[in-house]
């Protein structure tokens, strides 16, 4: 009869199982963050749009109160003004403006057309019935998960909202 030692195989098998489960644990930290981030930089825009659109002017306070739960926004008390000069130092741009029937994009990015005026009902000259708020946030630098996740990450949410008439 031959007997098998079979002690310590537990420990062998967690030995090779740890690099995988660790790689796993990093990968869904890192995703939880972005995903966390991207949430922020929406709530960001939404909330520099109404801003903007309420009268208020300081849609880059409404932005930077929304991104003020991700560690590197705390601190910071200026917006960058487009969203190409976003960096590590001053991670968060924001920029605004008026869209009607006839105006393109007022920050740089592919033309867009104000949702709620088309060129067919609105007759020229259009009036401006929308802002739209564009808010770039650039992450922390995270580890990077090669092919999937870069370690750190450009985030750029448009918001637009209707202009309250008073």
């Amino acid at each position: 009869m031959m007997f098998i030692r079979r002690r310590g195989s537990a420990v062998v098998e967690a030995a090779l199982m740890m690099p995988w489960i660790v790689f796993l644990f990093i990968g869904v930290f890192d995703f939880g963050f972005y995903a966390y981030a991207s949430i922020a930089t929406q709530n960001a825009a939404r909330a520099a749009a109404i801003q903007v659109a309420t009268g208020l002017t300081d849609a880059c306070a409404a932005a930077r109160g929304e991104l003020g739960v991700v560690p590197n926004v705390v601190g910071v008390s200026t917006c960058e003004p487009t969203p190409a000069t976003v960096d590590n130092t001053h991670p968060v741009a924001v920029c605004t403006g008026v869209l009607s029937a006839t105006t393109s994009s007022p920050c740089g990015l592919p033309t867009a057309i104000c949702a709620d005026c088309a060129p067919a009902i609105c007759a020229a000259p259009c009036k401006a019935t929308s802002i739209q708020a564009v808010v770039t946030y650039i992450t922390i630098p995270l580890l990077p998960i090669p092919g999937i996740l870069t370690g750190q990450m450009r985030l750029t949410r448009i918001a637009e909202m209707r202009i309250l008439e008073q």
